[in-house]
């Protein structure tokens, strides 16, 4: 995880200097990012069910050597189109390291307390690795571009020499039951990769154009393909009954709107900040810096005490009402730079946001879900994060461009505020999403069990945390 925001936030801010260096265009630059996201969001849920059939382990190992291979390349390589295919194939490798990742430590703690404590250290390296990128990006990329691509390899080799020596090996009964539901696979990865596909490049060619319509109606015939197989397979790719849980549905869904909304503000604020604003790559990086700054300790402290103490969909919604509240704050900037009135208090509002609401949606998003199907259910609700990345960076370009009338500051002043009020609506509907379908329905069946029977908790039937079981 922090190896993933590290790279991202790293590359992000290194764009121009290798764009000057290499002589690519705009389109070609976007499938830097694109490539990498597309991939990575598109293959998350065949990942996840790979390292449920093959091994924890041994796909988290495996991608982590292609991870780094495709780092190294990219950083050696002159040509932007031999850098584009390096960042798709880290998008492939991530898509299997990240729910390998999170699915070990699913298994590896028990859900309750020590489960939140571990997915709330786990989602505090997710903003230290931001965090850290945003430091090194400025540095590094001074010095040349190519040690943003350097780095993430260094942290790589470090994982797959410490992996052996601390993660245990795959159980025997892990690789028993093999699926090889073919059909199934192909669909939803498919429908995922064209899905996100129609969302990156709906704001650089239109979203009515022929390229846009066909991607996204093409997703949704593979959808509609892929549950008709589903239910009828007897071990799916993805089984259906993970979605009869009211908990993780929602947190799904608030996955979709949460990343949305921060990460669409991210893509705004940074434009906003170097081109209104007049702030260089290495102070936007510094100015970005408290959102990353502010989100670890709150996640890997206040989080996991708050959820044994209250209910989750209270932790969920304050969560997105702190993260709501730092984006409206951007919209009363202006042209003057007000950062110790506005801008880092809005920041820092967000960055605890995230901490709120990062780890409670995780641990929602894989409660009541048997060991077997752990990495599916991982990666249900980091594919869905990912989504709401694509949805939310397009929704806001595509903001930006209907709004801007004219090339003055202040027709482009009115467009990013319509972006930043638009983002903050998005982080409202994420509260209402996380503080009502959160809740535990009382008196509601646990989810239908196949075999193997999911165990006693449930979801829809046991509280989310420790601390409010006996009273249920």
């Amino acid at each position: 995880m922090f190896l993933d925001a590290l790279d991202t936030s790293l590359v992000g801010v290194a764009l121009p200097s290798i764009q000057n260096e290499l002589g690519l265009s705009n389109a070609t630059l976007q499938w830097l990012v694109s490539g990498y996201t597309v991939t990575y969001g598109g293959l998350l849920l065949f990942g996840g069910r790979v390292a449920d059939l093959f091994g924890r382990r041994r796909v988290f190992l495996a991608s982590m050597v292609l991870f780094a291979v495709a780092s190294l390349v990219g950083g050696l390589v002159s040509s932007g189109e031999l850098l584009i295919i390096s960042r798709v194939v880290k998008g492939i490798a991530a898509a299997f390291t990240a729910p390998a990742a999170m699915s070990i430590i699913t298994t590896t703690f028990h859900e309750g307390s020590e489960r939140n404590r571990a997915l709330g250290f786990y989602s505090a390296t997710a903003a230290g690795g931001y965090s850290l990128g945003l430091i090194l990006s400025g540095i590094l990329t001074e010095a040349n571009w190519r040690l943003v691509f350097f780095m993430p390899v260094a942290v790589a080799l470090l994982v797959i020499v410490a992996t052996p020596l601390t993660i245990r090996a795959d159980q025997p009964e892990s690789r028993q039951r093999r699926s090889y539901d073919i059909t199934g696979a192909m669909t939803i990865t498919g429908s995922v990769l064209l899905l996100i596909f129609g969302l990156v490049q709906a704001p650089e060619v239109g979203w009515g154009a022929a390229s846009t319509l066909g991607a996204l109606g093409a997703a949704v015939v593979l959808f509609a393909i892929f549950i008709a197989v589903e239910r009828r397979h007897s071990d799916p790719t993805v089984p259906l009954r993970l979605f009869r849980s009211w908990t993780r549905s929602s947190a799904s869904i608030l996955a979709v709107l949460f990343a949305a909304a921060s990460l669409g503000w991210q893509f705004v604020a940074t434009l906003y900040i170097q081109q209104l604003l007049g702030y260089g790559p290495f102070q936007t990086a510094m100015v970005l810096l408290p959102v990353g700054i502010s989100t670890p300790p709150i996640a890997l402290v206040v989080t996991p005490w708050l959820l044994n103490r209250i209910p989750m969909h209270w932790v969920a919604g304050i969560g997105m009402l702190f993260q709501g509240a730092g984006i409206v704050m951007f919209v009363f900037v202006g042209l003057e730079s007000n950062y110790l009135g506005l801008m880092l208090p809005g920041m820092l509002l967000h960055g605890i946001g995230n901490g709120l609401v990062f780890p409670t949606m995780t641990i929602a998003g894989v409660q009541g879900v048997d060991d077997r199907q752990q990495g599916v259910a991982s990666g249900v609700i980091t594919g869905s994060y990912q989504l709401g990345v694509g949805l939310g960076v397009a929704i806001m370009a595509s903001v930006i461009t209907a709004t801007v009338v004219g090339s003055g500051e202040g027709a482009q002043l009115a467009g990013y505020q319509t972006a930043f009020m638009t983002a903050s609506v998005i982080a409202l509907l994420g509260l209402l999403v996380g503080f009502i379908g959160l809740q535990i329905r009382r008196g509601t069946p646990a989810d239908a069990p196949t075999a193997p029977a999911e165990p006693a908790g449930s979801a829809d039937a046991t509280p989310p945390t420790a601390a409010t079981a006996p009273q249920q």
